[in-house]
């Protein structure tokens, strides 16, 4: 786990994860970076600042009952909530739900979501389901696979592993980026230039952007910018 500076955490929040993914393959000079969520995921606040935080990940399974005794299932989902609350800050829950694809058991509703933001985390990614929208709390984002009206048979089944969430796999404290895009893992070796990196992007864009959105923009003053941005470009 690599220590985020203020200036980095108040960057990284503020920027959408598209811009995040970009910023990789700068501060790793080649493209082809994809260690990323695929297909169209849930977010439930979709206006609010990116989530970004280490990962406290678990496996769970909701669609049939589970096989172990009551007791045993019991003490692991305190286990877990103990988990959930532990490692350095910022933390991010990432759930894997071993049912993906025929998930039905909404791990993330209105209690869980108040139990896990009062612990501690800044929100949460599944590749599994998301229910009570009306009435979870605001200021702890899920990122879901789905929505859906039941609990199921829902239980935990592992705490700490490696997980896969719709096809980006992480290992516990692994630094994760989320938005309504979908999420990202941030690798360790790009973190000490990763701000630098943001800027260039941002810069980059810009060339293009500033006269694209000014008035008069036509083909040739495409042609005049478009050279130097993709020079500028990774």
């Amino acid at each position: 786990m690599t220590k985020l500076p203020k200036d980095l955490l108040d960057l990284l929040r503020s920027v959408d994860t598209p811009t995040v993914c970009n910023a990789i393959e700068v501060a790793q000079g080649k493209r082809g970076f994809n260690r990323f969520t695929r297909g169209t995921m849930v977010h439930t606040e979709p206006g609010a600042p990116a989530t970004v935080g280490f990962a406290r990940t678990a496996k769970i399974s909701g669609l049939a009952p589970p096989t172990e005794p009551q007791d045993v299932i019991r003490a692991r989902r305190m286990d877990y909530f103990r988990a959930m609350a532990g490692g350095d800050g910022p933390t991010v829950a990432v759930i894997e739900d071993v049912d993906f694809p025929n998930c039905i058991a909404g791990w993330w509703g209105e209690v869980h979501v108040a139990v896990h933001k009062g612990l501690g985390l800044n929100g949460a990614v599944t590749n599994g389901v998301v229910r009570d929208l009306d009435v979870i709390d605001d200021g702890f984002p899920v990122l879901a696979g789905s929505i859906g009206p039941s609990h199921g048979y829902v239980h935990v089944v592992e705490i700490g592993m490696p997980v896969n969430i719709m096809g980006m796999r992480l290992a516990e404290n692994e630094l994760i980026h989320a938005d309504r895009h979908g999420a990202i893992v941030i690798p360790s070796e790009v973190v000490s230039t990763l701000k630098t990196a943001i800027e260039t992007v941002v810069a980059s864009e810009a060339i293009v952007l500033a006269p694209a959105r000014a008035p008069n923009f036509d083909i040739k003053k495409l042609e005049q910018v478009w050279a130097e941005f993709e020079a500028a470009r990774t």
